[in-house]
């Protein structure tokens, strides 16, 4: 099968993955998404450039590395910090400190920075790279897994995702795509011969909320969604479950109502329930973490959750 060997931005691939769709799979994550949703779990996920990481406790002091990433920062955004206790000891160490409104991430202190405390969220690759890397996997394939092709939203770099794509289907592998919907029906179409599976996001049923909560209106994702149905598309459903902004009952029951619309394509919904996991990522980015308040929902209300859903007939489990 003819494909393109076009270079992509991606910021991780994981093997092993066991929940990004059936099986044991290896999951490849792109940079890039249009949604800015407040529990972004994956930050460094959002923008299509690299950026700049900080890990603090990677950092063995100005003094050890002679001020390298400080004399490498053409911005001055970089300074030495006042002295602070090495973790677990009392001895004293130099750290920086990051201007971020100075730090244009050209990202040359990373390039000197011996212990990678600071780092670069993603790296530029081809389709042959990615494909070579995954076959070193292959053999975990076997018995119902493959790959899962997921971002930030991975439709964001389409020619680079739909030539992978390509590539994996010609060698038999199943393939998963995660995605949040948002990106031209056109292009679902041309890309539904090569996705066995779309783990498909949807976030809340209004879309002036789905607004607030993401940047973006829902009438595309929709549309996408009814579309991938009545064309043979096997769709995975995940909804996750944000108290006070997506979990009322009249939402809800909303999600699972439009589940039901899409018929049989609906082969799983996942019920997610809000975590935290993500917040220190957004501290390495200079970010600031918006849902400081949210408490994660209790495990009553996601047993009430899965019991509407499975009340109304969806296949539903909590993940």
């Amino acid at each position: 099968m003819e494909y393109e060997n076009v270079r992509g931005h991606i910021y991780d691939i994981q093997g092993y993955a066991v929940h990004d769709g059936p099986g044991i799979r290896t999951t490849v994550y792109t940079k890039g998404c249009p949604l800015r949703c407040l529990w972004c779990h994956s930050p460094e996920s959002q923008q299509h450039r690299f950026q700049l990481g900080w890990l603090d406790l990677k950092c063995i002091g100005t003094e050890l590395c002679q001020n390298a990433c400080v004399n490498a920062c053409p911005e001055g955004a970089l300074s030495v910090a006042e002295p602070t206790k090495r973790t677990g000891t009392e001895e004293l160490v130099r750290k920086v400190n990051i201007d971020r409104a100075k730090c244009t991430d050209c990202l040359k202190c990373a390039e000197v920075c011996v212990t990678k405390a600071l780092y670069v969220s993603g790296w530029e690759t081809t389709v042959d790279e990615v494909y070579d890397r995954l076959m070193k996997d292959v053999g975990f394939f076997e018995n119902g897994g493959g790959v899962t092709v997921s971002g930030g939203e991975a439709m964001a770099q389409f020619d680079f995702t739909y030539n992978l794509l390509k590539r994996l289907k010609d060698k038999g592998i199943h393939i998963c795509l995660d995605t949040t919907g948002f990106a031209p029906t056109a292009q679902f179409e041309k890309i539904m011969p090569y996705v066995d599976l779309y783990l498909y996001d949807l976030k809340h049923m209004d879309t002036r909320h789905h607004e607030k909560l993401t940047g973006v209106p829902n009438e595309l994702i929709l549309e996408n969604a009814r579309f991938l149905a009545a064309h043979g598309g096997a769709l995975q459903i995940r909804f996750p479950i944000i108290p006070k902004l997506n979990d009322s009952v009249e939402n809800l029951r909303a999600t699972a109502e439009f589940c039901l619309e899409l018929g049989d394509a609906v082969k799983l919904v996942q019920l997610l329930p809000y975590h935290k996991a993500g917040r220190g990522k957004y501290e390495r980015l200079g970010w600031k973490y918006r849902l400081t308040n949210v408490e994660l929902p209790s495990e009553d209300f996601m047993q009430q959750a899965l019991e509407l859903f499975q009340g109304m007939g969806l296949p539903a489990q909590i993940h």
